[in-house]
C-alpha cells in the first residue's frame, strides 16, 4: 500500500503545485476566509468523502473511513494568509493587495488535500479512519484551533500528526523534536499618555516619545538581567507609533510587541516585571499609561512515542534526505491545543532552496516555498499515518489470537 501511495502522490504532484499556486493568488486573512474553505469542501465533495463545514467558525473537517476497522488518525493543515504585500515577481503572485501567503499555509492545504485524494483511492486497504482537519485563523489569536476542538473536530481521534513547511531547513530535510518544539506566543500593547505641547517649549509638555523610548531600552533588560539564563525567553518590540508633526510633542506613544516563553513561571515573572518597569518609568516622568497583555497560544509540546514514530517514518521516505532533531523555536502555533488533547507530533518539512529563492524567512514579503517540499510532506504524513494504523491493527489481531 505504501509503494502505491508514494507513487500516486508523485503522479498528483503537478496538481498539488497547481492548486497551491491558485491558493497563493487568492489569499484570505484570518477570520475572513470565505472562498478558501469552500474550495476545500468542494474538493472533498468531488472525492465523495463526508465533510463538515463551518466547524468552529470557518473550519472544514473531512473523515475518510477505511474498509477495515482500526484506530483514528487526524492530520491538520491551516489555510489563512497574512497582511503582507507580496513582492515576488512570479506568475502566481498574490492578486490581493496587502495580503499574501507568507507562511506556507497554501502549501499545507494543497498537501493535505492531495494526500486525502491518494488515501481515498486506497480506502479498501485502509484499516481505520483518517480525519483531515483544515483550520482557519492560525496566524491571529485566539486562533481557529480551540473553537474547532470545542466543535468536535477531535472526537474519536487517537493521534494527530501535522507539519509546517519550513524555509529554515533545506528541501529534503524533516526536522523533529520530542517535547517543546515551539514557544508560547503572547502579545502586548503599551500606551504612554503624556502631555502634548510645542516642540520648541518642551518643558511645558510631558514627552511621551522620550518616555516610550526609555521603555524600549529598559524592557530589554528583563530577559538579559532578570531571567535565569538557563530559561529561554524573548521580549521584542515590533511597533512604535507616535506623533504626526515635526514641531509637536506627541501626547501619546504606543508600543506593541511580543513575549515568547516555554515555562509558565517565566511568563508570569516577565508580565510582573513589565508592569513594574512601565509604572515606574511613567510615574517618575509625570505620565500615565495603559498596559494590555494578551496571553496567546501555549507552547507546542510533542509526545515522545509519536515523535519517534514520525522520525522512523520519515527515514523510510525516499525523498527525505536528512532526518534531524531541531532545537526549540521561539515561534508560536495553535497546533499546541490539539496536542494538549490527544497524543501526536508536529514536525518541520524543509522548503528552503536558494536556487528557487525560497530561503526568505517566514512572514517576509518575498517568502516562497520549494514546492517539492509539499510532496515530501505528503509522503511523510502518509507514511506516519499508515505506520500508526498498521501497528495498532497488528496489535489488535495479536490480542484476538
Amino acid at each position: 500500500m505504501r509503494t502505491a501511495l508514494f507513487k500516486r502522490l508523485e503522479e498528483l504532484y503537478p496538481q498539488m503545485v497547481e492548486l497551491r499556486r491558485d491558493l497563493h493568488r487568492h489569499p484570505e486573512l484570518s477570520f475572513h476566509e470565505v472562498h478558501t474553505p469552500k474550495r476545500i469542501a468542494d474538493f472533498y465533495e468531488k472525492l465523495g468523502i463526508p465533510i463538515r463545514t463551518e466547524v468552529g467558525g470557518r473550519g472544514v473537517v473531512a473523515v475518510l473511513e477505511g474498509a477495515l476497522p482500526g484506530k483514528t488518525v487526524a492530520l491538520r493543515a491551516d489555510f489563512d494568509a497574512l497582511p503582507i504585500n507580496d513582492e515576488k515577481d512570479v506568475p502566481y503572485k498574490s492578486t490581493v493587495p496587502g495580503v499574501m501567503h507568507a507562511c506556507g499555509h497554501d502549501g499545507h492545504t494543497s498537501t493535505l488535500l492531495h494526500l486525502a485524494k491518494a488515501l481515498n483511492e486506497q480506502r479498501d486497504q485502509l484499516a481505520g479512519r483518517v480525519v483531515f482537519i483544515h483550520q482557519f485563523a492560525e496566524e491571529i489569536t485566539p486562533g481557529g484551533a480551540k473553537p474547532m476542538i470545542e466543535d468536535g473536530c477531535l472526537d474519536g481521534v487517537d493521534v494527530l500528526f501535522g507539519t509546517h513547511l519550513w524555509s529554515g531547513f533545506p528541501t529534503g530535510t524533516v526536522a523533529y523534536k520530542t517535547g517543546r518544539i515551539m514557544a508560547a506566543a503572547d502579545s502586548f500593547e503599551i500606551v504612554v499618555k503624556g502631555r502634548g505641547g510645542h516642540g520648541g517649549i518642551p518643558h511645558e509638555a510631558v514627552d511621551s516619545i522620550v518616555i516610550a523610548s526609555q521603555l524600549v531600552s529598559q524592557l530589554q533588560q528583563i530577559v538579559s538581567r532578570f531571567i535565569d539564563p538557563g530559561h529561554t525567553a524573548v521580549l521584542s518590540i515590533g511597533s512604535f507609533h507616535a506623533g504626526l508633526a515635526f514641531n509637536v510633542i506627541s501626547e501619546t506613544a504606543t508600543l506593541k510587541g511580543t513575549v515568547r516563553t516555554f515555562d509558565r513561571e517565566v511568563r508570569e515573572k516577565i508580565i510582573t516585571l513589565m508592569e513594574r518597569m512601565i509604572k515606574g518609568t511613567c510615574e517618575s516622568s509625570g505620565a500615565d499609561y495603559r498596559f494590555t497583555y494578551d496571553r496567546g497560544y501555549p507552547p507546542v509540546v510533542n509526545h515522545e512515542k509519536e515523535t519517534m514514530m514520525l522520525k522512523e517514518a520519515a527515514q523510510r521516505v525516499a525523498n527525505v534526505k536528512n532526518v534531524v532533531e531541531t532545537e526549540a523555536l521561539m515561534v508560536g502555533e495553535d497546533v499546541a491545543y490539539y496536542l494538549e488533547k490527544v497524543p501526536g507530533t508536529f514536525f518541520l518539512t524543509g522548503s528552503g532552496n536558494k536556487e528557487q529563492s525560497s530561503t526568505y524567512p517566514h512572514h517576509h514579503p518575498m517568502f516562497d516555498i520549494d514546492e517539492k517540499a509539499m510532496l515530501i510532506a505528503a509522503q511523510t504524513l502518509g507514511e506516519a499515518t499508515l505506520s500508526y494504523l498498521d501497528q495498532h491493527r497488528y496489535e489488535a489481531e495479536e490480542v484476538k489470537s
